[in-house]
């Protein structure tokens, strides 16, 4: 029987982690975990109780409340994707909109939040055979991952993107708008005090700025087909 490795995904937003990590599970027959669209829910939880206003966090207020907090994932009958669930109810559609990926890191800056995640993602992987994607993957969540990836791409393309997947799904949304919400985001995520976004030293870099969807399965699969005969 062959072992079973961790595998830690991280770095910036929409450079296609995501849809990789879910690929490479697949392929592996492994666990698949999306740590953003746990970040998210509890994004969702906080604008939907109004703890937002002019774009400013009530952090107290969010703190008090992470107890009536209940994030699971439930399997599309249909496409076998994971779906992520706030207390019992399925908000894959509401997560993935602009508005909430304006407070996502502001969110995921308040330490509690982070404290209550990690641990329910250490014991998503706690047996191995797990592919997780997120910002502090690598450096916090499991730093003994047998293989940690950082994924990054330039900017505007980035935006592209996530501008392009949102015009998909029928949002009304200028590239300007997404641009400055990605390099918001860039700039939340590296300088927080509490887990930044940063590479660890052990992991391998991805640049996915030219590379499509199929290449950067490919190199992933290649990695993790290395790690497992090793």
């Amino acid at each position: 029987m062959q072992r079973k490795i961790t595998i830690a995904i991280d770095g910036h937003s929409s450079t296609g982690k995501s849809t990789a990590a879910k690929q490479l599970a697949q392929e592996l027959g492994y666990l698949y975990v999306d740590t953003g669209a746990m970040y998210r829910a509890v994004s969702f939880f906080a604008l939907s109780e109004n703890l937002i206003h002019n774009g400013i966090l009530d952090k107290s207020k969010l703190e008090q409340r992470l107890h009536e907090i209940t994030i699971t994932f439930e399997r599309h009958p249909e496409n076998g994707n994971n779906e992520v669930c706030l207390n019992g109810r399925n908000i894959e559609k509401e997560i993935r909109t602009l508005e909430v990926s304006s407070v996502v890191s502001k969110i995921a800056e308040v330490s509690a939040v982070r404290s209550k995640l990690v641990e329910q993602q250490q014991k998503m992987g706690a047996e191995k055979g797990v592919v997780m994607d997120g910002r502090d993957i690598g450096t916090v969540v499991f730093p003994d991952a047998e293989l940690k990836v950082f994924m990054t791409a330039a900017a505007d393309e980035r935006a592209k993107r996530r501008y392009e997947e949102l015009k998909k799904r029928g949002d009304h949304v200028e590239y300007e708008d997404v641009l400055n919400n990605v390099i918001e985001r860039d700039q939340i995520d590296s300088n927080r005090e509490d887990s930044p976004l940063v590479q660890a030293a052990d992991a391998r870099l991805l640049d996915t700025s030219h590379m499509d969807r199929d290449e950067q399965f490919d190199t992933l699969l290649h990695w993790a087909k290395e790690r497992l005969r090793n």
